[in-house]
C-alpha cells in the first residue's frame, strides 16, 4: 500500500462523520485512492499512527 492509501485509511478509521475527499491529477492516483477503501488498519497500526508527532514547518 502507498503512504496516501494509509493516510486515507487512517482518516476513514477516525469515525463515521469523517469523509476524506482526496484530490488527484492522474487516473493512476485516482485508482490508488479508490483502492484505499480496501485497506484495513489494525488497532495496533492505528495506535502507532496516532503516536506519530505532529508535522512541523510549512507544507511545501
Amino acid at each position: 500500500m502507498t503512504p496516501a492509501q494509509v493516510a486515507l485509511a487512517w482518516l476513514v478509521a477516525q469515525g463515521r462523520y469523517v469523509v476524506p475527499i482526496p484530490g488527484t491529477k492522474t487516473p493512476k492516483y485516482l485508482a490508488d485512492n479508490a483502492d484505499a477503501g480496501d485497506v484495513e488498519l489494525s488497532a495496533a497500526a492505528l495506535a502507532d499512527l496516532d503516536a506519530l508527532p505532529a508535522p512541523e514547518g510549512g507544507r511545501y
